[in-house]
């Protein structure tokens, strides 16, 4: 397998880790918001120092593409770009809600407990605006059961997923669904972070699934819309 550095920037977390062989070598995240353009080149720096320091050849970088905060995604993609440019290596860019299913499904084998004999369908939920998330739909295969998109949750919200099997929510836009969709499964505390990106990457480095270091741009999912504002003297 190959030694990856996988960065995530895409909500209020903020992490890298270093991964070879399926394992984590090193990681470092904080949880504190608005702390990725101050930290991520440490991280990142640790990472490497350990590549260095353990005679390590870095083969790829991973990074989280979106959808997520548009502030925190060019700050990843651009470390990342940056990075695989000037090492010649390649870049891979992985989904945000793909990573937070991939690090539910192994993190928390409590979602197969219960007496309920439906499937698991694995949504997690980035917060937007007022009523909407960022959202998708992925069997425990991590296939995808509905697309990646925004989403203003109503009490008909994924009528069709709740139909064939039994969903897991999580993410930090999942409070907004509790009363709407009492019938599923929470797990709470749930925040993508590079550690969770490892098998991902490794499926793509496998693959060759690689995007364009110079053009590669973040899966927004929306257009980006600034608020205005306030006047102080009004």
């Amino acid at each position: 397998m190959a030694t990856i550095l996988n960065i995530d920037t895409s909500t209020t977390a903020c992490s890298a880790a270093l991964t070879a062989e399926g394992m984590i070598l090193i990681h470092r995240e904080t949880f504190e918001p608005q702390q990725h353009a101050a930290l991520i080149s440490d991280f990142i720096k640790d990472c490497l120092d350990h590549a260095a320091d353990h005679e390590m050849k870095l083969d790829a970088v991973a990074v989280t593409l979106g959808p997520g905060s548009y502030t925190g995604l060019r700050i990843g993609l651009s470390e990342a770009k940056g990075l695989a440019y000037s090492l010649g290596i390649p870049l891979i860019g992985l989904s945000t809600l793909e990573v937070m299913a991939t690090g539910v499904m192994f993190e928390h084998p409590e979602i197969f407990d219960g007496d309920d004999p439906r499937e698991p369908l694995l949504v997690p939920m980035i917060d937007a605006r007022r009523m909407e998330v960022f959202t998708a739909v992925y069997n425990m295969a991590l296939e995808s059961v509905m697309a990646p998109q925004p989403l203003i949750l109503t009490p008909e919200s994924y009528a069709a997923e709740r139909a064939a099997g039994r969903l897991v929510i999580f993410g930090d836009g999942s409070d907004k669904a509790r009363e709407l969709l009492p019938d599923a499964t929470w797990i709470e505390g749930v925040v993508p972070l590079a550690t969770d990106m490892m098998a991902l990457a490794d499926r793509a480095w496998a693959r060759r699934d690689f995007v364009d270091t110079a053009y590669a741009t973040p899966l927004y999912l929306k257009e980006f819309q600034a608020s205005k504002p306030r006047n102080p003297l009004a």
